[in-house]
């Protein structure tokens, strides 16, 4: 009966998301690595078992799941950056499935909006993280059931993107003395995504945390009015918005 309940709407209800958040909490507080490998195996049987929960519908417990299991990869423990890649690579390979065998776009844009997220929060990016990327990507090499498909192209494509973000990030961490730099920096990298709205956003979220924290407050407010001018775009091309980013002209100009 509770499985019934748990897979009502494609998995998209209030008990599915009780029952994540409480697989989520163990994750948030401290553990020890033998704690965490059992709560990694209860989450390889969540995933296995109600993947529309996470591939399907709105992409909030896919982009919380993908935020917490990142941590787990700058973990200070090596069997537990082991695990936790091990786990990664289960869930793409599992949205890879999911999608028939089409792609991983979900994973893909979850993980490095997680990325992108974490670099801010929580410093990501050293050796430890590395190693990470690397055991997923022997993952994906080693993986005889996906030699023929683009899965494991798509898995070593997705560990570029993310080297990338973190290259860009340590440029960015040589100038963080210099703020004008710094958001010169921010600001390229908010305009590689320009082709994805939900990456922009974060980047540009990322932008205004500096600026207010730098106490110019004009160029924070800037950074917010672009992401409302995004989701004022994407609401207008969904038919839910008559105007679109020009609903903001009378404020800045730059909005173009």
């Amino acid at each position: 009966t509770l499985q019934r309940q748990l897979q009502q709407s494609d998995c998209q209800n209030a008990l599915m998301k009780k029952v994540f958040d409480t697989h989520m909490l163990f994750l948030q507080i401290n553990q020890s690595a033998a704690a965490l490998k059992h709560i990694f195996a209860a989450l390889r049987l969540f995933v296995g078992k109600f993947p529309s929960a996470f591939f399907q519908g709105q992409a909030d417990l896919c982009g919380s799941l993908c935020y917490e299991i990142l941590k787990c990869c700058n973990h200070r423990s090596r069997s537990t950056q082991t695990e936790a890649s091990a786990l990664l690579y289960f869930f793409m390979r599992k949205n890879f499935e999911f999608n028939k065998q089409k792609s991983i776009v979900r994973s893909h844009l979850q993980l490095i909006k997680a990325v992108s997220q974490l670099i801010a929060d929580a410093g990501i990016g050293g050796s430890r993280f590395q190693h990470s990327l690397a055991i997923i990507n022997n993952f994906a090499n080693g993986d005889k059931q996906m030699k023929n498909v683009n899965f494991p192209a798509e898995v070593k494509d997705l560990t570029k993107r993310i080297r990338t973000v973190l290259m860009a990030t340590a440029q960015m961490k040589e100038h963080e003395k210099d703020p004008e730099m710094l958001v010169d920096l921010q600001y390229s990298l908010a305009n590689s995504y320009a082709s994805t709205p939900e990456l922009r956003r974060t980047w540009l979220e990322s932008m205004a945390k500096i600026h207010a924290r730098n106490g110019d407050l004009s160029e924070a407010a800037m950074c917010y009015i672009h992401i409302a001018a995004l989701i004022a775009e994407y609401l207008k091309r969904k038919g839910l918005f008559s105007m679109g980013w020009p609903a903001f002209l009378s404020i800045t100009p730059n909005i173009k």
